[in-house]
């Protein structure tokens, strides 16, 4: 299922702060803004590890195991915290205020990749990516 790390700064001076958002092998990151109420992701990827950093806002995560649909878990996100969801956790984000977030995954993202690998999913009542195979 996913889990949420809240992450504290690693360093703090008089200059500012170093925050270690994230250590291992990641393929693609991307920066994402989403408005109040919006709904994102409602799929799941077969191989991609995904994690979602919060650099300002808040969400909901909902998410579900798709081989066993009992298991289903909702997470409150705030700035500062990382998601990490493992391959065939179907999961879809509802922001509770606007907000910024950097997703990082372990694959690439570019030229039908992000197709191939990511299969949708009702999660949540929302947007449904209309260029997906779905489940």
């Amino acid at each position: 299922m996913e889990t949420v790390k809240h992450i504290d700064p690693a360093f703090i001076d008089n200059r500012g702060e170093i925050i270690n958002v994230f250590e291992g092998r990641i393929e693609h990151i991307a920066l994402i803004t989403s408005k109040k109420g919006s709904v994102r992701a409602n799929h799941y990827h077969k191989e991609d590890f995904q994690y979602m950093y919060l650099v300002s806002g808040s969400y909901e995560t909902h998410s579900v195991d798709v081989r066993d649909t009992s298991k289903r878990l909702v997470l409150k996100v705030k700035a500062g915290d990382i998601v990490s969801t493992p391959p065939y956790i179907a999961h879809a984000q509802k922001f509770t205020e606007d907000s910024v977030f950097l997703s990082l995954t372990t694959k690439q993202r570019e030229d039908g990749k992000y197709e191939s690998d990511t299969i949708a999913y009702q999660v949540i009542e929302g947007y449904l990516n209309p260029e997906l195979k779905k489940a």
